[in-house]
């Protein structure tokens, strides 16, 4: 990045920074800027200036607070408020990936999150294994997998990191079975080579292809808790369509409560069912890299 490239991305940066406060908070002035981007008053003020120009209806001075607060006409130029984004600055405050300080949230509200447990995730193993995916390496691990009682070492070539909601995965080929599978990040206990792997990542016809799990409410579920799931998961017309990697699809329907039979659990339990499970189950009996296999048994 040149350096007026970067002066642009700061200034641009600094310009959403100002939307964002008054729209989440009412207000903005110069020392929050300057203590977030560490920035002069000086250039504080011009950035103020900046955003005037840009859209002079969106605040107006408080004298006597001596702060700009949102004027009833606000209307946001850079992003659409988003509040996915404001809530998950509050996941990272809570999980400690950021500070309070961090956050662009100027008075963070009282929160809680249920605790999700460590991962074990090693710093310098997660660098090889993003060093191969960048690469197109193929890499030595030692991988301790649910079906052996000792790690073995084993060659994979990673293409790309798996978020499954609670666990990271590393999406490879692995060289022993010939299958792509999905290993544990926080079960591979070392790398020592590494070595020119063939392009991997355009044969894997499950990475590369999408289906659409089609949900709706439980329909033992009374008109009121029906409408409170829609809300939920923000059908339309009663029903949520929701893309998904043909790879990803054990993690989903895991993470959904959809991987058993929507009668063996009470409909407020369940909550939702799939409209489409005779061919998400076709799908999962036709999957050419199993993830039971890839997360249990690599």
């Amino acid at each position: 990045m040149d350096g007026e490239s970067g002066l642009r991305r700061g200034v641009e940066s600094r310009l959403e920074f100002i939307e964002f406060r008054l729209f989440w908070e009412g207000h903005v002035n110069r020392s929050d800027i300057v203590e977030t981007f560490g920035v002069s008053i000086n250039q504080a003020s011009a950035d103020l200036n900046r955003y005037l120009g840009l859209a002079e209806t969106n605040m107006v001075y408080d004298k006597s607070a001596r702060t700009y607060v949102r004027s009833s006409s606000f209307k946001p130029i850079f992003h659409k408020p988003d509040a996915e984004r404001y809530l998950t600055q509050i996941r990272s405050i809570a999980d400690g990936i950021i500070t309070p300080d961090d956050a662009w949230i100027g008075s963070v509200p009282g929160f809680a999150c249920a605790p999700t447990p460590a991962r074990g995730v090693s710093a310098p193993i997660l660098r090889a294994v993003v060093t191969a995916i960048k690469r197109k390496e193929a890499l030595e691990v030692l991988y301790q997998s649910m079906s052996s009682p000792d790690p073995s070492w084993r060659w994979i070539a990673p293409h790309a990191l798996v978020f499954d909601g609670f666990r990271w995965h590393a999406r490879a080929h692995c060289v022993r079975s010939g299958e792509f599978k999905d290993f544990v990040l926080s079960r591979i206990g070392e790398t020592r080579a590494s070595k020119v792997s063939e392009g991997t990542d355009s044969r894997d016809r499950d990475w590369l292809s999408d289906i659409d799990l089609v949900i709706a409410p439980h329909p033992e579920l009374s008109v009121g808790q029906r409408k409170a799931i829609e809300l939920d998961y923000a059908m339309e017309g009663g029903r949520a369509t929701i893309p998904v990697k043909r790879a990803l699809l054990y993690y989903a329907l895991k993470r959904l409560g959809l991987d058993t039979d929507p009668s063996a659990r009470r409909p407020q339990d369940q909550q939702i069912v799939l409209l489409n499970a005779d061919a998400i189950n076709s799908a999962m009996r036709a999957e050419t890299s199993s993830h039971t296999r890839g997360a249990q048994d690599a």
